[in-house]
């Protein structure tokens, strides 16, 4: 009962008019930065603090309103995933594996409606879990240590075979590229600097943003100009109409239910992020449910279920932020500075001294929730309609747009030349018909997989018999032994099912 009473006094804040309409600009906003591809929601938050203290906003209202772009931005990243191919953010890379095949069949809006549904599920999710778990989980997410996340992290290549394609060892290939160049930058324990080749624009490594950038978009634009230089350049992308049907929002509820609580436990997990779990969550949905070999081909779950998982993370996230002053991700990285620039302390005394910030972020997060997904539906239609653009006249666009985001996150001429180098790399695997995925995830969670590896073995004074001791690791080894036994399993099934 206290519970509920807190949040009725927090929807008292967050239900003020000026709120209401910051929520509603904060949304807003937010999805139209997670549409263009680079920005995602790191940049977005942080491109927007300096507005929020030229208004003068108070406190609470100030983390209404980046909380709401924050949720607008997970939303945003999936509209150009299904509608292009190329993910707005990191998250969404796992959307383009069936929004995209979905959307050149003619069903963007189905894809997109789903996708909608499937994040408000996943928002939602992760905000009750926020509402009446945060202290509990925040405490279990204290007891990882180093080796447990080093499990999880094996877990997460372990299984990278069963998402991204049928051909193991191109797979393996792909993931080891993404490792290898996971490894560029400064050594995490001596500080030596490693494949830089001198240059000390690479001192911190490849940029994810600029690679995803790179490889997705970039790629994509050189393969059109292949396609029209051999006179077989797509047309524009069929549509059957311009808005979902409610039953089709709803296609994949059951897998976003999965989703949503697999990627709310990723995100509570500090460091684990959306990206985790829109991995994880894809993953054991292809498991699950895949029995057809439909995923990966346009199945309404490989898009809820991924597109659930990185809305729950996100919100699981603020948890670790909230309680223990620990960010969960990025973004939250960012809010926390924000937090502690307005003189606020997060931790485990912040609902005591001053629930009317936390329990009115919390309401406000309910707010934001329902406004996404009543403002995206309609706009539904309009996304779709840029589909009907022919390419020629997109891809100056895409360029335009992935030159002008990245360069407004860094300033850098050097990350423009780094997009550019990415783009040529994934022109070259896609004609090999080697999946751009493992790279990604390769170089998204190799520099956390070293660093706790790192760690682990700094305890044990180099002892590998460490990332063995701890029962929370032997749990994923034991998971992810189970779904490497299903993945196998379905493989041997599925050929006599087709010789049927």
């Amino acid at each position: 009962m206290d519970i509920l009473t807190s949040l009725m006094d927090g929807f008292a804040v967050a239900l003020t008019p000026t709120n209401i309409a910051l929520a509603i600009f904060g949304c807003f906003v937010g999805t139209l930065i997670g549409a263009l591809p680079g920005l995602g929601p790191v940049n977005g938050v942080a491109i927007l603090i300096p507005v929020a203290f030229a208004m003068k906003l108070e406190p609470g209202s100030a983390l209404i309103m980046l909380s709401c772009i924050y949720y607008g931005c997970m939303y945003g990243g999936r509209i150009s995933s299904i509608m292009l191919n190329i993910p707005g953010d990191e998250p969404a890379i796992m959307t383009t594996l069936d929004g995209y095949p979905m959307a050149k069949k003619g069903k963007a809006a189905q894809a997109l409606g789903i996708s909608a549904m499937a994040s408000f599920v996943g928002a939602t999710v992760a905000t009750i879990g926020l509402t009446f778990f945060a202290p509990l989980l925040a405490k279990a997410a204290i007891y990882f240590g180093p080796a447990d996340y080093f499990a999880l992290y094996v877990m997460a290549f372990a299984t990278i075979g069963g998402v991204a394609g049928v051909n193991p060892i191109k797979t393996l290939i792909a993931a080891m590229i993404g490792l290898m160049l996971a490894s560029v930058g400064l050594d995490p324990a001596t500080g030596t600097a490693r494949f830089t080749f001198g240059s000390y624009h690479l001192y911190d490594g490849f940029d994810p943003i600029v690679s995803i950038v790179g490889l997705f978009a970039i790629s994509e634009v050189i393969m059109y100009f292949e396609r029209e230089a051999n006179g077989g350049a797509d047309q524009a992308v069929p549509l059957n109409k311009g808005l979902p049907k409610i039953r089709e929002m709803f296609a994949g509820f059951s897998a976003s239910l999965r989703g949503s609580f697999i990627g709310f436990i990723c995100g509570v997990l500090p460091g684990a992020g959306a990206s985790l779990g829109a991995f994880v969550s894809y993953s054991v949905e292809k498991q699950v449910s895949d029995q057809d070999g439909t995923f990966g081909t346009g199945d309404p779950r490989g898009i809820a279920a991924p597109e659930a998982g990185n809305n729950a993370a996100s919100g699981g996230a603020l948890i670790p932020m909230l309680t223990l002053g620990v960010p969960g991700s990025g973004t939250t990285a960012v809010m926390l500075a924000l937090l502690i620039s307005l003189n606020i302390q997060p931790g485990p005394l912040l609902f005591e001294r001053q629930p009317e910030i936390v329990w009115g972020l919390i309401a406000s997060l309910y707010l934001a929730n329902v406004v996404l997904l009543v403002m995206n539906v309609p706009m539904v239609g309009l996304f779709t309609r840029l589909l009907s653009l022919p390419q020629w006249l997109l891809m100056p666009v895409v360029i335009m747009v992935s030159f002008i985001g990245i360069y407004s996150i860094s300033h850098s001429p050097f990350d423009l030349l780094v997009m550019i180098g990415f783009g040529v790399l994934g022109y070259v695997l896609r004609k090999l018909d080697i999946s751009l995925v493992p790279v990604v995830l390769g170089l998204l969670l190799g520099a956390d997989m070293e660093n706790n590896l790192r760690r682990a073995l700094s305890i044990s004074g180099g002892d590998f018999a460490i990332l063995f001791q701890s029962w929370i690791a032997l749990v994923i080894y034991a998971f992810t032994a189970l779904m490497l036994a299903l993945t196998l399993a379905m493989a041997r099934r599925r050929p006599k099912r087709e010789t049927i």
